[in-house]
């Protein structure tokens, strides 16, 4: 298990979800990064209270709803 993490460069919070590590994560993770730019950081993290630098989290449940909020940030 892992979160995958999208934050803006410079501005506090950031978008989480738990996810399992993989091949189907690491594609749409790598797609995200080219439909967003490089302004915003796509990262996988062990687990969020070790990462105080990306409080505070906004957890969500899907891919979908990854994608949909890390475009917003």
């Amino acid at each position: 298990m892992c979160y995958l993490i999208a934050k803006r460069f410079k501005k506090s919070g950031c978008v989480a979800l738990q996810t399992e590590a993989g091949e189907e994560m690491a594609q749409f993770a790598d797609a995200l990064q080219e439909k967003l730019g490089y302004d915003i950081q796509i990262i996988t993290i062990s687990r969020p209270t070790a990462y105080g630098e990306y409080e505070p989290y906004h957890f969500v449940n899907s891919y979908d709803e990854f994608s949909k909020q890390a475009s917003q940030l």
